[in-house]
Order: structure tokens, then C-alpha cells, then sequence
């Protein structure tokens, strides 16, 4: 006989993390829908956790070419602050998230009941894939907070994508982040890339990147390897210290033939006000770019 227990799945990881942490990772509307996809083909644009027995949860989750989408929520039974969740999916099945710590690392493990439509196989793939993506997000935010920046462009996502990514066009709404602004290589998806401008002394500087991911028209992810200093690429030590597996990350999302366009980055706390000023300025440039 088919019993519940029987169709119960775990999967885990671990993230050298504090449970205080890794549970406000876990739990926080704006780093859910940092990390709630198994793959670079989705995003959660929207998440909604009111975290108490009784209270609900609706993440939204969707293709980025908008192909597909729909809303994973359900409700909370059982909330123990670090220790473990309880909840049931809408359609009836149960969910337990545990904490616990081991040699300073906290375990993160998740207990669900399966659906009948998949192999149990592909939905474990799928449930530890988002887990892995949890994990290294968490393992990221150790050093680097992430800053989320949006703008809404009156023309074709196509033409926004085009712009922002083209060669010239770079140089101009990147100029307030540095007056010599440029980018080296290419954006094809697994290519190398560098992002250099002119430092203080007049020598070069700037990142060392790879194109994570790129489907034109709807995501491009940057990952940072390492910076460029007086010409020289230094992928470890000081100055790159706590910048290892930054992001940039951009979303162009059709509305009704305008563009939607959203910005994700990882950065130091340090360097957070900066941002805070530029990257809109280097937005608003984008935008008269693209509605000229």
C-alpha cells in the first residue's frame, strides 16, 4: 500500500551560514525571489510570505520568455523560528523545512510530499536544484548585499535589450560609473568579458566577468571573477577579497510594448550608497538612449 511516508522526498544542503541567517534567507520576501528558481530559465518576479501558523505564502513563479508560469502557495501549520516549518501546498501536500547547525554551518533540509504528474527522480532533481540555488545565494550574501534597481522604458523590450548591450550605446549610459566606460568581449552566453574604464592614475581598471546566461530579448546574468588594476587581473586576494560570485543580472519584461527593464546586483556594503546614486542616474541615460 502507497502510504504518505512512502512518498515523502528530502533534499539538503549547506551554508556556512549562522541559522539566524540562512532562516532570514529562507524567509524574506526580497531574497526569495532572489534565489526561488531551479535554473536561469525562471524567475519568481513576486513573493508574498506572511510566516505564522495560519498565514500564507504565494511565490509566483515564471518562465522569463513568458512561455509558462503559476503560483506555488499554500499555508503555514507549524512556524518554529530556527528550528522548522510546516506547511500545505495547495493542493493538500505537506512541506517541512528544518534548521540545524553542524560545526558552524547550518543544515538546511527539505521533506515533501510528492505529486503523482512526475518520477519522483525529476522532482527531486528539481526541488534540490532551487535548494542549490538557496545555498548559493546564501553563501554570496555573506559578504555581498544585493541591490534591485527598475525603470520603465517606453519601447520594445527587443530595442531595449539591443541598446543597452550595444557597443556605443555602453559607453554612454555607463559613463556615470566611470568617463572611459567600456566592455571588452563578448555577450554570448559562457564568453569572458571585461569591463574596464580609466582609474585615478590613468592606468586601466575595472572587472574580470563570464556571461552566465544571455536569452536575448528577456535575461542576461554577469558573474564577477576578478578585477583588472594597473593592467594586471587579480582573481584572488586583496582587492578581490568578498567580491568572489557577484552578480549582474538584467530582466526586460514586455508590458504591453514597453519594457519594463530590472537590475540585480551584488555589491559591498560599502559600495552601497554609490550605487544607490548611480545606477539610476545610468538608468535614466539608458532610457533617453532607447526613447530617442
Amino acid at each position: 500500500m502507497d502510504t504518505t511516508q512512502d512518498r515523502m522526498i528530502t533534499v539538503q544542503c549547506m551554508v556556512s551560514l549562522p541559522i539566524e541567517k540562512a532562516w532570514q534567507f529562507w524567509t524574506g520576501e526580497e531574497h526569495i525571489v532572489q534565489w526561488n528558481q531551479a535554473n536561469d530559465e525562471w524567475h519568481t518576479p513576486e513573493a508574498k510570505n506572511d510566516l505564522r501558523p495560519g498565514g500564507r505564502f504565494c511565490y509566483r513563479m515564471e518562465a522569463r520568455d513568458g512561455s509558462a508560469g503559476f503560483d506555488f502557495e499554500g499555508g503555514y501549520e507549524l512556524v518554529e523560528k530556527h528550528r522548522q516549518i510546516l506547511s500545505v501546498l495547495g493542493d493538500g501536500r505537506k512541506v517541512i523545512v528544518t534548521f540545524s547547525e553542524e560545526g558552524g554551518q547550518t543544515i538546511v533540509k527539505e521533506t515533501f510530499e510528492a505529486e503523482s504528474m512526475n518520477s519522483t527522480e525529476l522532482q527531486r532533481q528539481g526541488w534540490q536544484s532551487i535548494l542549490d540555488s538557496f545555498s548559493g545565494y546564501a553563501e554570496r550574501c555573506k559578504t555581498l548585499n544585493t541591490l534591485r534597481f527598475e525603470i520603465n522604458i517606453q519601447a520594445p523590450v527587443r530595442k531595449v535589450y539591443d541598446t543597452m548591450l550595444d557597443e556605443n550605446h555602453y559607453r554612454t549610459w555607463t559613463r556615470v560609473f566611470n568617463a572611459e566606460s567600456r566592455f571588452v568581449g563578448s555577450w554570448k552566453k559562457g564568453s569572458g568579458m571585461q569591463f574596464l574604464g580609466a582609474e585615478a592614475d590613468g592606468s586601466v581598471g575595472g572587472m574580470i566577468s563570464t556571461i552566465r546566461e544571455n536569452i536575448p530579448g528577456v535575461y542576461v546574468s554577469i558573474e564577477h571573477l576578478g578585477f583588472v588594476k594597473n593592467g594586471e587581473q587579480i582573481t584572488s586576494g586583496d582587492p578581490f577579497d568578498g567580491w568572489q560570485g557577484a552578480r549582474e543580472n538584467y530582466t526586460f519584461v514586455d508590458t504591453a510594448g514597453s519594457t519594463k527593464l530590472r537590475v540585480d546586483l551584488d555589491t559591498k556594503p560599502e559600495y552601497q550608497d554609490y550605487f544607490n546614486t548611480t545606477w539610476p542616474e545610468a538608468l535614466s541615460s539608458l532610457k533617453s538612449l532607447c526613447e530617442a
